[in-house]
Parts: C-alpha cells; structure tokens; sequence
C-alpha cells in the first residue's frame, strides 16, 4: 500500500489519518466512468464530512485526468495513475469478459445514461478491458470492497463508506 498519490503521501500513509474510499475507475472514455465521476462528484462534500477522503485510481496521465476531474467539479481529489493497471491488478481487479463490458445489461444502461444526457464518447483513454472496482482503506488494511460484476454496475457508496464513516 505504499502507493504514491498526488498529495506526496501515500496510500498508506493517507489510510492512517482517515478512511479512504479507493475507488478504481474505467477508462474516461467509458460512460460508466463518467457516471461514476459525476456520482462522486454529488457525494464528496458528505464523504468529507464523514471524515472519508476520497481517492481515485485512472489509467491516463495525470494532465489528462485533472482536465477530467475539473468537468465533474472533482478539482483538487487525490489521485493516482496507473496506465500499466498495476495497482489495479494488485488489488485483484481483472480484465473483463465480453459479458462484463458489452452484456445486454451493459447496452440497456448505456442507452438510459445517454437518455439521461451522459455523454457519450468513442475516446478511449486507458485500457478497455479494465474492470472497475472500490476498497475502503482504513490503517493499511481494506475494511470493505465492491468488486463490479459488470461494467454497468453502480456501486452504492454510502453504504460502502459505512463500515469507516465518522
């Protein structure tokens, strides 16, 4: 868990003054990504007043990834880049099956995320067969998980957080 972060702290270090919600994005491209961004967008100021700090993992570079965040009013969250997926291979998240990312269930929320003015992008930036995944890290330790079973899937993050919210 010594990962750096872009704070100059690490992973670990950050674990051991609050809880942190790790949360392992899709590429950028992905509207599931987006979705996810603008759902932590909604809930950073309640996660913070929980005393959860947030932490997001992406596969681009971090100029690519400030520019992302500032779209969902996410200026200023910690991150950490990893376009080789190491960090998401050591936390167990795989590559997906066809299922996973192109599934009926996959197609049905895309359509409804687009319905519902997401928008959509042919831009792929990171790898797209990485699968998504959210760990709470309390003192080093994971103290909870959401492993997504599909691409499409959306996590609950306040009952994540639940285990380690103050």
């Amino acid at each position: 868990m010594d990962i750096p972060t872009s704070v100059g702290k690490s992973l670990k270090e950050l674990s051991h003054e609050k809880p942190v919600l790790l949360v392992f994005l899709r590429h950028f491209g992905c509207i599931f990504c987006r979705e996810a961004l603008k759902d932590i967008s909604s809930k950073r100021a309640s996660f913070e007043e929980k005393g959860v700090q947030v932490v997001l993992v992406h596969m681009s570079d971090d100029k690519t990834a400030e520019s992302y965040f500032k779209k969902y009013n996410l200026e200023g969250i910690t991150h950490i880049p990893d376009p080789q997926c190491k960090y998401y291979a050591s936390f167990g998240l795989v590559k997906g099956s066809f299922n996973q990312l192109f599934g009926l269930k996959n197609w049905l929320r895309g359509v409804e995320l687009t319905m519902k003015g997401t928008p959509v992008s042919l831009k792929q930036i990171g790898d797209g067969f990485q699968m998504p995944g959210i760990f709470m890290i309390r003192n080093g330790r994971v103290a909870d998980s959401y492993i997504h079973k599909s691409a499409a899937d959306r996590p609950d993050y306040d009952n994540i957080i639940a285990c380690c919210a103050a």
